[in-house]
């Protein structure tokens, strides 16, 4: 996901970004003191896990901005045990913009929608015992229409039923490959399988085993290569327990080598504390039993040389490039596998085949010689642009998706190593390993299954039928989960019951580890799904609806409308640019319909601190491979811009020109053949600790009349030549009226927004108090009814000792009803302080500071 963030931020906006880990955090600290989440570089990316260990550092920058992906994550943050959520909570508490992003903001009750939006503000409702009170008890539904409007402000929910009609969707379409492992193959699984289910392993740390197992149940799913290497691991290191070996290394650590997710699924695992060290060093026999059984495995995984569905891999892509050239795709298929040993193997499996020619693998490190190579070659090929970030991780992982593009015809990737990578320009993706994690199904196939893919995606996945649990899960996520046909994959509703997926494979993990018999399995299978729908339920799905979706033909038009309002303001602002580029850059660059060649920049470029100007192809948008995508965003262009915005203006004469405009503009026609004055200013407006900068224009004929609404705008699009000025006293006193005008009607217009953003507030502020006070008296009311009880058990006792000992916790009772009644009045009165001190800190806020600044004055003619 980090990657992926990486890439959209420079494709779509060309921004440059930092991904902060263990290793580059640490990079940074050893160069400079400075705090690493202090990037100049751009926007910084960096996991919650890491987040978290370096929260400190969080809570020293001063943000404008702070999003967080998959943020159901914190849906729980008002629980204690939610440490990684509360302790961002606290770390972010002092910014003031905040982006949470989910899917499935509500999945099993109300009070994560509390959680979250208490992420982002904490006073937009009051404590967790109030929305409780008001909105979790039975017989409260009435309250729904409250909460939806208070919600409203903060919550944005798009639907991808909403989006359709304006981002094309392609179908999945499925291909099951079945295969019947050989006796060698079978022999190997039951005898691995049957030490999997051994009550005691001496080669799993204590506190390891589950995480552990599940790794070793899924190479054993991969691959005899998988296996064979993880069991010669375990092997290796119980023979360094039996010796004492100091410093033995961590098994996870060994097999992350191989299965590159395991380090990420164990973030999420929360197992007991890890236990490097086994107490098995004083079992000497057990441990050395031990070792000669996984020796054993390993030799007889060793001497298993073709896998069958390694020969179904051949057969499945045969059927599947068929039905490509069908779909009029391009011969392309990427792999998918959860180890780097499988995947050597499926190299060596194709690369004699009359696919070898066009084998790119992809993983974690990327170091192999085939990489190297392409790397090189890339390097090479781009030399001198922009395309060249300078990490050699990064570039390695463009060079190869770009190769496969170009020229590859199958891409071998781990799971790890494809993170964050697009390739919609592959529509066939084959999952050699199924993951028993279906959001893992979801974003491999997601990585070709996106916006831009022009063909249905094929989805090849392989069923061992003689493996009933193997059968079984494949059923699972084809049926319940419906992640390989259709449109959009997996619902929201499903993928956010499983939540990051972890719980799901344990699930799966601990029916393999204890179910042998065809009755077992069927019926812990039918228990996981029925599990699974208690999860996903209807009613929560319907509160969702009420609360979060507003799916009508309104809303629909709205949708329509923005799309069409973003594509003219696209086009025109794309159009104004390229004007601008056009003249700033005249005499360097070549200009044609669809961008222009840049040869050598202006000498200016050279000093203005700006990276990554380059001579060649510029096109907005990009239409060729090689060319620069320009944009405003991209150093060249922040340059343009800087030049125009820079220029002293004299005063001067235009002669617009009406037909070389080339499209009509009726409410300027009236104005050919006469003359008049323009004016422009800047006015810079700050209020509620934001700058705003508007751009106002008048205008008015030489005989007084001014130029209404937005036609001096207009006047300015059309072409222009420049002349000498005439005088301009007269044309400035008779513009200063309407431009006096059109400012007052500006601040007023942003003076009314501003308006209803206090109303907004100030209702929040109201809403937030009463939940306050609401609490406070929900708590007395509580008391209240605790001693009706105790009144009616005293009365009832028919032994003195008893009614003695209900009257004294009836006025024990009382004593502390007396004092919340006192509490209640200190703390309303506390709160009401606290609300007018909001509200005042508001009233400061929206006090307007303004500035204006004239950019030119003109004398025109229209002809």
């Amino acid at each position: 996901m980090r990657k992926q963030w990486h890439q959209e931020l420079q494709d779509k906006f060309s921004l440059q970004s930092l991904i902060l880990e263990t290793k580059s955090y640490n990079a940074i600290r050893k160069q400079t003191s400075q705090n690493p989440f202090e990037s100049q570089l751009g926007p910084v990316i960096c996991s919650y896990q890491f987040a978290k260990a370096k929260a400190n550092d969080i809570k020293n920058i001063q943000w404008n901005l702070v999003v967080l992906d998959e943020a159901h994550r914190m849906r729980n943050v008002y629980k204690t045990s939610n440490v990684i959520a509360k302790t961002l909570k606290e770390a972010l508490a002092h910014v003031h913009s905040k982006a949470l992003l989910t899917a499935t903001p509500l999945q099993n009750s109300l009070l994560e929608l509390y959680g979250l939006v208490s992420m982002i503000d904490d006073r937009v409702f009051g404590d967790l015992d109030s929305f409780r009170a008001q909105f979790t008890a039975s017989g409260k539904n009435q309250n729904f229409a409250n909460l939806r409007d208070r919600l409203a402000p903060v919550c944005k929910r798009t639907l991808r039923k909403e989006v359709q009609p304006y981002v094309s969707y392609t179908a999945r379409k499925a291909i099951v490959e079945e295969f019947t492992p050989s006796f060698e193959e079978r022999e190997l699984s039951g005898l691995v399988a049957d030490y999997l289910r051994r009550p005691n392993l001496k080669a799993l740390p204590d506190g390891q085993r589950q995480l552990i197992s599940l790794v070793l149940w899924k190479l054993l799913a991969s691959s005899t290569y998988a296996i064979a290497g993880a069991l010669d691991t375990m092997a290796n290191r119980l023979q360094g327990v039996l010796d004492d070996a100091a410093n033995l290394p961590d098994l996870a650590e060994e097999l992350d080598e191989d299965y590159e997710s395991l380090d990420e699924t164990a973030d999420e695992w929360n197992d007991q504390a890890l236990d490097a060290s086994s107490s098995a060093r004083n079992e000497h026999d057990a441990i050395s039993n031990e070792i000669a059984d996984l020796r054993h495995f390993k030799t007889l995984a060793a001497n298993i040389r073709d896998n069958a569905k390694g020969m179904a891999l051949l057969t499945a892509l045969d059927r599947a490039f068929a039905e490509l050239e069908r779909l009029g795709a391009a011969k392309k298929a990427i792999i998918f596998t959860e180890s780097k040993r499988t995947q050597e193997y499926l190299l060596s499996l194709l690369e004699n085949t009359s696919y070898g020619e066009g084998i790119v693998l992809f993983n974690g490190t990327n170091s192999d010689a085939r990489a190297q190579t392409i790397y090189k070659e890339w390097l090479k090929q781009h030399e001198g642009t922009d395309r060249i970030t300078g990490s050699k991780t990064a570039d390695t992982r463009a060079g190869l998706v770009e190769y496969f593009k170009e020229r590859g015809t199958v891409m071998i990737a781990t799971e790890a190593g494809a993170e964050g990578i697009n390739l919609q320009f592959c529509s066939l993706v084959i999952n050699y390993d199924l993951p028993w994690n279906p959001q893992r199904i979801e974003q491999r196939i997601g990585r070709c299954h996106r916006y831009g893919q022009k063909f249905d995606v094929v989805v090849v996945n392989f069923v061992d039928r003689s493996n009933e649990a193997d059968a079984r899960v494949y059923e699972l996520l084809a049926q319940k989960f419906q992640l390989f046909e259709g449109v959009f994959g997996a619902s929201d509703e499903v993928l956010g019951a499983i939540g990051s997926g972890v719980d799901f494979e344990r699930r799966i993990a601990e029916i393999y580890r204890n179910c042998r018999e065809h009755g077992e399995i069927k019926a812990s299978f039918e228990q996981l799904q029925l599990d699974l729908s208690g999860e996903i339920s209807e009613a929560m799905v319907k509160t969702r609806q009420i609360l979060l979706e507003n799916f009508d033909e309104e809303v629909q038009d709205k949708l329509r409308v923005r799309a069409e309002d973003s594509r003219a303001a696209r086009s025109k602002y794309e159009r104004m640019l390229m004007d601008l580029t056009r003249t700033e850059l005249n005499g360097y660059a070549a200009f044609d319909d669809d961008g222009f060649v840049l040869g050598n920049p202006p000498a200016g470029i050279e000093n203005s601190g700006l990276a990554g100007i380059e001579p060649g192809r510029y096109e907005l948008p990009r239409r060729s491979g090689d060319a620069h995508l320009y944009r405003i965003g991209h150093p060249l262009a922040e340059w343009v811009i800087s030049q125009a915005k820079t220029r002293n203006l004299p005063a001067a004469r235009l002669v617009f020109d009406y037909e070389a405009y080339g499209r009509k503009q009726s409410t300027l026609e009236p104005y050919r053949g006469k003359t008049g004055w323009l004016i422009l200013k800047l006015i810079s407006v700050e209020a509620l600790g934001n700058q705003e900068q508007h751009l106002v224009v008048a205008a008015c004929t030489a005989d007084g009349i001014a130029l209404a609404e937005d036609d001096p705008e207009k006047l300015l699009r059309l072409p222009a030549t420049v002349q000498d000025a005439g005088l301009f006293n007269d044309g400035e006193m008779t513009l200063q009226a309407d431009m006096e005008a059109r400012q007052t009607a500006l601040l007023r217009d942003i003076n009314q927004r501003n308006l209803g953003y206090f109303e907004q507030e100030v209702q929040k502020l109201d809403a937030w108090a009463d939940d306050l006070k609401l609490g406070l008296e929900q708590e007395i009311k509580e008391i209240d009814r605790e001693i009706k009880e105790v009144r009616r058990t005293a009365a009832s006792s028919p032994v003195l000792e008893e009614k003695l000992s209900w009257q004294k916790r009836q006025r024990e009772l009382e004593s502390k009803r007396s004092s919340l009644r006192r509490e209640l009045f200190a703390r309303q009165d506390e709160i009401e302080a606290q609300h007018n001190a909001l509200i005042d800190q508001l009233e400061i806020q929206l006090q307007q500071q303004v500035e204006e600044r004239t950019l030119f004055t003109v004398e025109w003619e229209l002809i």
